[in-house]
């Protein structure tokens, strides 16, 4: 094989190639006519000058390339996008400290009483609170209290902590919305705070019950309002359904299938709650108040509500 074509298959650095080529030089010059070494050296020369030219260049492009390209994200999420969600999971979590366990927002009376006996009357009876009861009300409390503390408006979000305070049919509904708010507010001053959530809760001026604490936390954290509301209201459903499948009892398989089941209530009272004014506020499910009232002098109690 000609010595120009093994000095182009081989896969060697520069420097060896030079030294390959010195080396064939030094043979051929001894063997051959002065014409002939010419044109053999000007033949060997070119080959590994193009070699390394070409060497060169494909070693550049990939460099080219990785410094002018925007490095991809695996994860499809920019890293708002992950912080958003790692907070919401976190803040909205069973493991929360803020004593969501503790509630049952009068299920617990309903459940003596006989209107909740099984899987499916408790699903019903979860539809209702969510679609046209308390579900409902605190989706939209939370909506207008992250607008207004995006929007840095004291006032605004000084009457929708005060309306919020105020609508609740019962003391210990009270008590449940008010606990919570005020242990996600203290919660998220010691471990998750940020600039501007000082100025935003005292802007509220009073109470602030669990929905627009929610609302305010995550407007100060710049997450925005849809999974948030989305995520709140998940939790919320998710808290009863623990409370009933302790008092009925359920299964956990049966407890699964009644959050299957109100996954479409959840998405239809976000939707709602979403572009909801105040002036929609409103409840239907008069059992459900009057359960929250009796369960304050029921007999035997596991919940606080």
């Amino acid at each position: 094989m000609p010595v120009a074509d093994m000095v182009t298959r081989m896969k060697i650095t520069p420097i060896t190639r030079r030294m390959i080529i010195r080396r064939s030089i030094a043979v051929i010059t001894i063997t051959m006519t002065t014409t002939t070494k010419t044109t053999i050296i000007t033949t060997v020369t070119m080959i590994i000058t193009t070699s390394i030219a070409t060497t060169s260049i494909i070693t550049a492009i990939p460099m080219l390339m990785t410094a002018n390209e925007p490095a991809l994200d695996r994860s499809g999420m920019t890293e708002r996008e992950a912080a958003a969600l790692y907070r919401l999971l976190t803040w909205l979590s069973p493991s929360f400290p803020v004593g969501g366990f503790s509630y049952s927002s009068g299920i617990e009376w309903a459940v003596e009483a006989g209107d909740i006996i099984d899987a499916v009357s408790l699903q019903n009876w979860l539809a209702a609170m969510l679609a046209d009861g308390s579900g409902f009300c605190d989706a939209v409390f939370l909506a207008q209290a992250h607008r207004a503390a995006e929007s840095c408006d004291d006032g605004a979000l000084r009457d929708i902590a005060e309306l919020a305070a105020a609508f609740v049919p019962s003391r210990e509904r009270q008590l449940e919305t008010s606990a919570q708010g005020r242990a996600f507010i203290e919660i998220a001053r010691s471990a998750w705070d940020c600039a501007g959530l000082e100025a935003t809760i005292a802007g509220c001026e009073g109470m602030i019950v669990y929905p627009v604490a929610v609302g305010v936390v995550s407007a100060a954290h710049a997450i925005p309002l849809a999974p948030t509301l989305h995520a709140f209201l998940h939790a919320l459903t998710s808290n009863w359904i623990s409370a009933g499948s302790r008092l009925i009892p359920l299964g956990q398989t049966d407890s699964q299938r009644v959050l299957a089941a109100l996954e479409p209530v959840v998405w239809a009272t976000a939707k709602r709650a979403i572009t909801a004014t105040l002036d929609d506020l409103g409840s239907a499910t008069f059992r459900a108040d009057l359960a929250s009232l009796r369960h304050e002098t029921q007999y035997t109690r596991l919940f606080r509500s």
